[in-house]
């Protein structure tokens, strides 16, 4: 059977292909499907999010969608940006505004005291069936944020986000480091799991 990834995202894509390799035939993009929307994301929660957008594409196509949102929380923001961390800074998204916006309310705190920079990624995963029933999977990775820009690789807050596991930032981490241990890949392995 095939899937289609309910995204257009194609750092995800590639992430979710590999690792869904064996569950399904083949997994498609909304592009192979000639679908071109935007979902719009109304959800109060990464899951809501993940099934809204999951849900929609299996309901058009009649073929199981994988849906996921995912974002970053800091510990000094009161676990903001959260489920608004790609359009943190405003439409359209903008990963250099989005960085800068956090830096800069992290920066106003420490005018008056140390803020605790300890920061995760969270991922939801979501496999919704036509017929409504769905899987769900949830993954995290912790880090903290830093002030220096480091690395060209990723997307996001990567070059910011510097992983307790790997020692170094998501941005200087190459794909397949990054894979071990990052949100999307934990929650994809959590949703393996329940199927």
């Amino acid at each position: 059977m095939k899937a289609v990834l309910a995204s257009n995202n194609r750092h995800k894509l590639v992430e979710i292909k590999a690792m869904l390799e064996g569950k399904f035939e083949d997994v498609l993009t909304l592009k192979d499907m000639g679908i071109d929307i935007e979902i719009e994301e109304n959800g109060s929660t990464f899951e809501e999010n993940a099934y809204i957008k999951a849900s929609t594409i299996a309901k058009m196509t009649g073929l199981p969608a994988i849906g996921d949102d995912s974002g970053i929380c800091v510990e000094a923001l009161n676990g903001e940006p959260n489920i608004y961390s790609a359009r943190y800074a405003g439409e359209p998204c903008d990963d250099a505004k989005n960085n800068e916006k956090l830096l800069g309310k992290l920066h106003k705190l420490e005018e008056t005291a140390p803020a605790n920079r300890t920061a995760y990624f969270q991922s939801c995963v979501v496999l919704c069936y036509p017929d409504g029933s769905y899987l769900c999977g949830n993954g995290r990775t912790y880090g903290k944020i830093i002030d220096e820009y480091r690395g060209d690789n990723g997307f996001g807050y990567d070059p910011i986000f510097l992983s307790d596991e790997l020692g170094k930032t998501f941005g200087e981490a190459v794909m397949e480091e990054k894979n071990t241990i990052s949100h999307r890949s934990r929650a994809l392995k959590d949703l393996l799991s329940k199927m």
